[in-house]
């Protein structure tokens, strides 16, 4: 899912002992960063591309035993449809074997021995051909928001205030919109809205190339608001972390999917959480008043500046804002250098009454004060997508219902 100019993986599958080392070498002139795999095995060599879903599949002729690259091509084209096939022929071979490498699904070949110019070349007009591809403005559907919920420690309220603003996003904005659960080490979606039900994403994985809107409705939990839920599985079911690319190609379909993709982030900030904050329009760190929570808050904000997540995108939101004892917003605003962008109020008793209903306070007690925080919320991330031209106007207030 590389865009035009990002860098792209590419997946090679040969049999060659130097495999890795001929291509690298080969590309060496390319001049465009790029992650090459390799596959020695190529009975290996489509669920290796289904766990990398890469943009570029390079298949050799040199397959082992068999050397049968017209099979090859034409299962990892049916398996992996979204990788553009690059076959590599021997010369003597071409006229026989290029045809049917093409035929099979290959987008194009070269042949050997290799010119790094002619590899470098032909990758290139092949992402090429894929960026053109693409629907243009007109014709593509829009790109949902994608609002990722984080904090610096556990215990301050992150699941309970992306759940809710989920919710008065989806009254406020009268669109879609779903939530995930990517708190993999220790989920609480589900139990914030009281969700049972044996679907997560889980379901999804085994079934990523053929993922469309269809698949993604049949293991989305529907809450009684009308937000979807996209649950995470029991730690125990989760033998290995879910790796970073399907991550990103389940968020690109749920945001092709919904216009506001709200994502609960747990801890640690691994790349599994970086797959997430990386697709993300808007980063919410949620923070407590108190001295533990700003410090780590402090070191959260400088790792996620490190990797060149703006300023203006993370929003810091002070939950428990008047806890008694707790440190001021100003004093806060210092320690942190960053102004506070929204303040929801301390009523530990009611969140955790809501909680233990499994009834979240936008629906049970949206005219609480704590209700109206959090559509509060909500109402500033739809002011924050509006275009241009609607935030100027006020037009788009127009269209909010009362917050009082």
């Amino acid at each position: 899912m590389a865009d035009a100019g990002s860098a792209p993986d590419i997946l090679l599958v040969s049999s060659r002992e130097d495999a890795r080392q001929w291509i690298q070498e080969s590309l060496r002139g390319w001049g465009r960063a790029h992650r090459l795999h390799w596959v020695p095995d190529p009975n290996l060599a489509v669920s290796r591309a289904r766990e990398l879903l890469p943009q570029v599949l390079l298949v050799d002729d040199e397959l082992g035993p068999t050397d049968d690259v017209h099979t090859a091509i034409t299962q990892l084209h049916e398996r992996v449809p979204e990788a553009d096939i690059i076959a590599i022929i021997e010369e003597a071979n071409v006229a026989e074997t290029a045809s049917l490498a093409v035929l099979a699904g290959a987008r194009a070949f070269v042949t050997k021995p290799l010119s790094g110019d002619t590899l470098a070349r032909s990758i290139q007009e092949v992402l090429d051909r894929r960026e053109r591809e693409r629907p243009t403005e007109a014709q593509a559907t829009p790109e949902g928001q994608i609002i990722v919920f984080c904090a610096p420690k556990g215990g301050t309220g992150c699941t309970t205030l992306a759940v809710n603003t989920a919710i008065g996003l989806h009254a406020l904005a009268e669109e879609p919109v779903v939530v995930v659960d990517a708190g993999y080490a220790a989920p609480a979606v589900d139990v914030v809205v009281n969700a049972r039900s044996d679907r997560s994403i889980l379901d999804l994985l085994p079934r990523l190339p053929q993922i469309d809107p269809d698949l993604i409705s049949g293991v989305l939990v529907e809450h009684a608001s009308g937000v979807r839920l996209l649950l995470a599985p029991p730690p125990q079911d989760l033998a290995n972390p879910i790796p970073v690319l399907k991550l990103y190609r389940i968020l690109l379909e749920l945001r092709r999917t919904f216009p506001w993709v709200i994502v609960d982030l747990g801890l640690p900030l691994n790349e599994q959480a970086f797959a997430f904050l990386g697709g993300a329009d808007r980063i919410v760190v949620s923070v407590l008043p108190e001295m533990v929570c700003l410090r780590n808050t402090r070191l959260m904000l400088e790792h996620l500046h490190e990797r060149n997540y703006g300023r203006d995108k993370v929003w810091v939101v002070l939950n428990r804002g008047d806890l008694r004892g707790g440190v001021s917003q100003g004093d806060i605003e210092d320690r942190l250098g960053v102004s506070i962008k929204h303040v929801v109020p301390d009523d530990q008793g009611l969140a955790t009454h809501s909680i233990n209903r499994g009834v979240p306070v936008a629906t049970g007690n949206r005219r609480s004060a704590l209700g109206r925080a959090y559509r509060n919320l909500a109402r500033k991330l739809v002011e924050d997508s509006a275009p241009p031209e609607e935030k100027r106007s006020g037009s788009l207030l127009q269209r909010l219902w009362p917050f009082g």
